[in-house]
């Protein structure tokens, strides 16, 4: 199913409008106040850890036995809907720029889509673009599955519903899942707009749910002092993250608990 690409529009959550994402442009088928413990970043709750930790790195007065400071990685991290439709809950690594995460998403029926729940597994390489991604979807008529992976050329293998698809997605380094907070992480980290600002514009492999809908899109993100701006092809709003350009609040999507 092909759903044009528009001129973007405000999106709201789900049951009240469309979903995160709109509709890309060519198909394959087959968080606000600060909580304890938590330091203030674009006027959002957020860690402020040491890079890769969950505290402040201790001060080192020349002890050579110090401890070094307890990683924050791995961690378990679950987002829930605004709405309520929705959990997504994730495994997630850090290793310098690499990423590993382990993920399933629970949602209930609603305007915009049936009840399912989907899983995934990640990884990226050592600079942080997708490597490899593996889907399941599972609704009440049964389970879908697709495979995608990033070749040393940078095409796109891409195994969905018995298609096999070979293609660069416009050079996309990135995979975006629509509904999951998390696939942001990938281009925002990638990019260091979690520490900085200016505007990026990231062609993505661009994942439907709950039928695994492959197809490329293109959005933007705009880092600033109120936050990451991300626009795709038919929304648009103002996310938050933590250092690790972990996302926090994705205004009418979900926010991390």
């Amino acid at each position: 199913m092909l759903v044009p690409a528009g001129r973007a529009a405000t999106r709201t959550g789900c049951g009240q409008g469309n979903c995160r994402h709109g509709a890309p442009r060519r198909a394959v088928r087959p968080w606000d106040a600060a909580l304890p413990g938590r330091d203030v970043a674009y006027g959002r709750g957020v860690t402020n850890p040491a890079q890769g930790t969950s505290q402040a790195a201790p001060v080192n007065n020349g002890d050579a036995d110090a401890a070094p400071p307890a990683s924050r990685w791995p961690a378990i991290l679950t987002w829930r809907a605004h709405n309520g439709h929705r959990m997504e809950s994730a495994r997630v690594v850090l290793t310098g720029n690499r990423i590993r995460a382990s993920g399933r998403i629970i949602a209930g029926e609603c305007a915009d889509h049936p009840a399912f729940s989907a899983s995934y597994d990640l990884t990226t390489d050592e600079n942080g673009m997708t490597k490899r991604l593996s889907l399941r979807s599972t609704v009440s008529a049964g389970e879908r599955h697709a495979s995608i992976a990033r070749d040393a050329e940078s095409y796109w293998l891409i195994d969905a519903g018995g298609t096999h698809v070979r293609s660069t997605f416009a050079g996309a380094l990135d995979v975006d899942v629509v509904l999951s907070p998390f696939f942001n992480t990938l281009p925002i980290r990638r990019h260091g707009l979690a520490h900085s600002s200016g505007d990026v514009e990231v062609p993505v492999v661009y994942v439907r749910l709950p039928d695994l809908l492959v197809q490329e899109a293109s959005l933007t993100y705009s880092a600033g002092p109120d936050g990451i701006h991300v626009l795709s092809p038919v929304s648009s709003a103002t996310v938050t993250v933590d250092s690790d350009g972990i996302l926090l609040d994705y205004p009418g999507l979900a926010e991390l608990i």
